[in-house]
């Protein structure tokens, strides 16, 4: 190997993505932005996209979990051309390229492992773990960078073969240039040096016989005909090794795209402590995948970079805009018409929640009414069990709620504790009724009135505009302020500060139910 090492990947091949995520219980936040962008990329340059289950971590591995990992990605719309079978419901693997598992492609290792051997790119290692031990905290009390001091890497063939017949534990090592720079590229940051005398004799083969992590992902994308690879920017330190091992073995590397972290609002690393972390969290508080997909496409995208601009000012896509004058709703569909690796940023993105908020209510105000009953019905049921009303039950009325609050919802679980006031008895106290500077006397006196005039309304008129008109009438004619009648309404019909207007509200109670809380609003006055 030449002193200075300059390594890069070649661009002229079959586009070929890969999610490769580890079986360990749930789609974390994180990964859907990873499995978005290698969607998003295939699509856009007319290649493949492949799943291939990372598992060679046994003591990670959740029963079950592959299953629930491809229940989750096809809920959100990801579609593989090859993977495990499961991807089409089948129980032969979809592809060419054998099992798309790693834990049923040992013997592939093994048969690479000792390619490398030969070609004395790896050596074994035989320490102890107590050495290992004791040699780390060796490094950090002189304040070295811990890392294998490669005791092992000069050791003759005989005394290999020697510490081999004798049944000795071992880990096969990679072997990394002693001297120089390493310089590769990234899509995104361009080239990157690294000092080789930073990098690690990294294990690729634990004691079982196991490949690691770096060593199998290798093999796989090499085997699978990757292209492109998309991980986060937390994987760079292990660049170097990655590319050496592919020229190690004398293969061409894929195109690396390191994508930039995604942090929460306080500027750490995304964890439970700031939030959900699991795509399923999210799905069971009411979020649609239209809007994950849609947040998610824009932690460290944009599509004002390059190109993209040029597509939407030629309205070859469509979306509600930002204050700005910028898109901000995109499709699937729509984004992959326009997404650019050179529009990926490399400055860390933000996880909003309160914009996630408001791209998931957009969604929920677009969709279509009967649909969006369907979803809602699962976080109604303990409102329904509220109530003894069988009008309370019927499809009609529930309907009638839910469109009721399609404007304010921002995702599906806010319909129940929204619409409770519907289904149940309200409590609240005298004062929610009391507007401005009125008195109660005044408040009362204007309560009764709007109880008289609805009371004799007949009830082939108890609509929405009708209740409007006559109210709003009567009220003008009085010369008085519409306000100081409408918010006692407002509030004894649901005993909240914020709701609905009085009207659409009266309209789906019924006139029975309204005037018997307005009068019970009157009563507590």
């Amino acid at each position: 190997m030449t002193k200075n090492t300059r390594l890069r990947q070649a661009s002229a091949r079959q586009v070929r993505l890969r999610f490769a995520p580890s079986p360990t219980g749930y789609l974390h936040i994180g990964s859907l932005r990873t499995v978005l962008f290698n969607y998003l990329i295939a699509k856009n340059l007319k290649g493949k996209l492949i799943l291939r289950i990372e598992d060679t971590d046994q003591k990670r591995q959740v029963e079950g979990a592959m299953e629930k990992l491809i229940e989750i990605l096809d809920w959100i719309g990801i579609k593989f051309d090859e993977g495990p079978g499961a991807i089409r419901g089948k129980k032969e693997d979809v592809g060419k390229h054998g099992s798309y598992t790693q834990s049923e492609r040992l013997e592939v290792y093994k048969k690479y492992t000792k390619e490398l051997l030969e070609k004395d790119g790896v050596y074994y290692c035989f320490c102890s773990s107590e050495r290992l031990e004791k040699m780390r905290a060796d490094q950090q009390a002189k304040k070295h960078p811990p890392r294998y001091d490669r005791t092992c890497r000069e050791l003759s063939k005989e005394q290999v073969e020697k510490e081999l017949k004798s049944g000795k534990n071992y880990v096969i090592r990679q072997k990394m240039p002693l001297e120089g720079e390493v310089v590769i590229q990234d899509e995104l940051r361009g080239d990157i040096k690294f000092k080789a005398q930073d990098l690690e004799d990294q294990v690729l083969i634990k004691s079982n016989g196991v490949p690691t992590y770096q060593f199998a992902n290798v093999v796989d994308d090499h085997l699978m005909e990757i292209s492109h690879v998309v991980r986060g920017e937390e994987w760079i330190p292990s660049f170097p090794k990655n590319i050496l091992l592919y020229k190690a073995f004398g293969w061409t590397p894929p195109k690396f795209i390191h994508m930039p972290l995604t942090l929460s609002k306080e500027g750490g690393k995304l964890s439970k402590r700031h939030g959900d972390v699991a795509v399923e969290d999210y799905k069971n508080k009411g979020y649609l995948p239209e809007a994950l997909i849609n947040f998610s496409v824009l932690l460290g995208w944009s599509p004002y970079a390059s190109t993209g601009a040029k597509a939407l000012a030629d309205k070859k896509v469509s979306g509600d805009k930002h204050p700005k004058g910028e898109q901000e709703i995109f499709t699937l569909a729509e984004a992959a018409k326009i997404f650019k690796i050179k529009d990926i940023g490399t400055s860390p993105a933000v996880f909003d929640i309160e914009k996630l908020d408001y791209i998931n209510g957009y969604y929920i105000r677009q969709m279509d009414l009967d649909k969006l009953v369907g979803l809602c019905k699962p976080y109604l049921e303990e409102n329904l069990k509220k109530t003894a009303d069988s009008r309370q039950q019927t499809a009609e009325f529930i309907k009638k709620v839910v469109a009721l609050e399609q404007e304010r919802m921002k995702k599906l679980s806010e319909i129940g504790e929204l619409t409770t006031f519907f289904f149940a008895d309200i409590e609240y106290p005298a004062e929610l009724l009391i507007w401005k500077k009125l008195s109660k006397k005044e408040v009362k006196n204007n309560l009764t009135q709007v109880y008289e005039q609805l009371k004799k309304m007949a009830d082939k008129n108890w609509t929405k505009n009708f209740i409007e008109n006559t109210l709003i009438t009567y009220i003008k004619a009085k010369n008085q302020k519409v306000g100081d009648f409408l918010w006692p309404m407002r509030a004894a019909l649901t005993g909240r500060k914020a709701s609905p207007g009085p009207f659409e509200v009266a309209e789906v109670l019924g006139k029975s139910e309204s005037l018997k809380r307005i009068k019970e609003g009157v009563d507590k006055l």
